[in-house]
């Protein structure tokens, strides 16, 4: 899986790449087949007086759309966990939307009952006498 990591006024450092790689390794894993790349962007919001930290991560996909997340915190390392789970959870739903939609089409449209409509109730119940 292709990873391409960039820090927005800081340099990253190899420990922070190192922990954006493994946890994107461990819930990007499953689908990486189906994954052409992996663009990371980590910063500080507040530039060079520090403050609030974001984290944006997109997941290019095989013939479905790019899955997308941002997250901010105090904590970078949070951050990139929150935002890593979270995009994980995108990438399934939108391979599996991509799936289904695929099956959909496979079968065509649902069949009809035999008899036209479906069976309705129209006599009244017995309620209390």
């Amino acid at each position: 899986m292709n990873v391409d990591i960039h820090g927005q006024g800081f340099a990253v450092t190899q420990a922070l790449a190192d922990h954006v790689r493994r946890r994107l390794g461990f819930v990007l894993a499953r689908h990486g087949d189906r994954i052409l790349r992996v663009s990371v962007r980590v910063g500080d919001e507040n530039g060079p007086r520090g403050g609030a930290k974001f984290c944006r991560i997109q997941v290019h996909l095989l013939d479905a759309p790019v899955a997308a997340i941002e997250d901010i915190g105090a904590d970078l390392y949070t951050v990139i966990d929150r935002a890593a789970d979270r995009v994980g959870r995108v990438v399934v739903k939108h391979i599996d939307r991509r799936h289904e939609g695929r099956r959909e089409s496979r079968r065509g449209t649902a069949p009809e009952r035999a008899g036209g409509e479906a069976p309705s109730s129209t006599q009244p119940t017995g309620g209390p006498e």
